[in-house]
C-alpha cells in the first residue's frame, strides 16, 4: 500500500507540487495534481480517456480547450475567501491549455472518463454552498461537481472546517459497492491551513483495523483514502481547508457510519 500522506514539498521546476495517479495509489479511479504557477507560467495537457476538473484554489489564469477560450478566470486569492471558486470540466478526450494571469494554485481531478459530456465554465454562482453539523463539528460545503451535475466518474467539493472543529465526522466510510446503502469511492483530501504555521489530525482505519493510520497534516499536503473511516480534525486557532476528489465505479456518493458513533447523529436530531 502507498503512504496515505503527501508532504508538501514544494512546486518544481514546473510547477508540480503534488500528483497522484491510479498506478501510484494502488487503486482505480482517483488521479490528482496540484501545481502552483507563477505569473506567465503555462501547463498544457493532452486529452486521454480520463476526464478532468480543474480548480483554481486560488489566483487567476486563463484557460483554452477545443477552440473555447475563458480569459482570466479567478476572483479569489486564497481558499480561505469567502468565495466560491472558479472551476473547468473538461470530458475524456479534451486536453487543455492554460496560462497563470496571476500567482495560480490548481488543482487538477481525473477520473475515467465516457458518455456524451461537453466542456464547460463552472461558475461560482454554480456551485451550492451548505452547513453540515452543530457545535465544534460545523463545517462549510462548496459543492463544485456533485452527483446532480453532469460527468461520468468525477465527485469534487470544498470544504472549510473551523479551527477546533472536527470534520468528516462522525467517523463514516465508502469502500462498499452496495447502493443505495453505500458506494464504494476512492477520495484524495488535499489539505491547506490558515494561518499556514498550523496543523490538522487526520485518521484513516477500517472496522478490523487492518488499516489504522494517524497523520499530523501541515499546510499543502495531501491525504489519500483507499478506504475504510476517514475524520478530520483542526487545531485550536488554526481554520482548514481541504479539497475532496472522489471517484469509484458509480457516480454516487453513499456512506456508512461507523456504528459506534451513531449515537451522535442521533443526539443532533434531538
Amino acid at each position: 500500500m502507498a503512504d496515505l500522506l503527501l508532504k508538501n514539498r514544494g512546486p518544481d521546476a514546473t510547477g508540480l507540487v503534488h500528483r497522484v495517479t491510479p498506478e501510484s495509489a494502488g487503486w482505480e479511479h482517483v488521479g490528482f495534481e496540484l501545481w502552483q504557477l507563477a505569473p506567465g507560467q503555462r501547463l498544457a495537457q493532452a486529452g486521454d480517456d480520463r476526464e478532468r476538473c480543474l480548480v483554481l484554489i486560488g489566483g487567476r489564469a486563463d484557460i483554452r480547450t477545443d477552440g473555447r477560450h475563458w480569459a482570466d478566470l479567478g476572483d479569489r486569492a486564497d481558499p480561505f475567501e469567502d468565495r466560491n471558486p472558479h472551476a473547468v470540466y473538461l470530458p475524456a478526450g479534451y486536453g487543455f491549455e492554460l496560462v497563470a494571469t496571476r500567482a495560480l494554485e490548481l488543482a487538477v481531478c481525473s477520473a475515467p472518463g465516457g458518455g456524451s459530456h461537453r466542456p464547460r465554465l463552472i461558475r461560482p454562482e454554480d456551485i451550492a454552498r451548505s452547513t453540515r453539523g452543530t457545535g465544534t463539528n460545523t463545517r462549510h460545503i462548496r459543492d463544485i461537481l456533485p452527483e446532480t451535475e453532469p460527468a461520468h466518474s468525477l465527485l469534487v467539493v470544498e470544504v472549510i472546517t473551523p479551527g477546533g472543529h472536527w470534520s468528516s465526522y462522525p467517523s463514516h466510510k465508502h469502500d462498499t459497492d452496495n447502493p443505495p446503502e453505500e458506494s464504494r469511492l476512492e477520495e484524495t483530501y488535499y489539505h491547506r491551513l490558515r494561518p499556514a504555521q498550523g496543523f490538522a489530525f487526520q485518521r484513516v482505519y477500517t472496522d478490523d483495523r487492518s488499516l489504522d493510520v494517524s497523520m499530523a497534516v501541515e499546510d499543502g499536503e495531501l491525504v489519500m483514502v483507499p478506504r475504510g473511516y476517514h475524520p478530520c480534525a483542526a487545531a485550536h486557532g488554526y481554520d482548514l481547508y481541504y479539497l475532496n476528489v472522489m471517484a469509484g465505479p458509480k457516480r454516487i456518493w453513499r456512506f456508512t457510519t461507523e456504528p459506534a458513533h451513531r449515537w451522535l447523529l442521533e443526539s443532533q436530531e434531538s
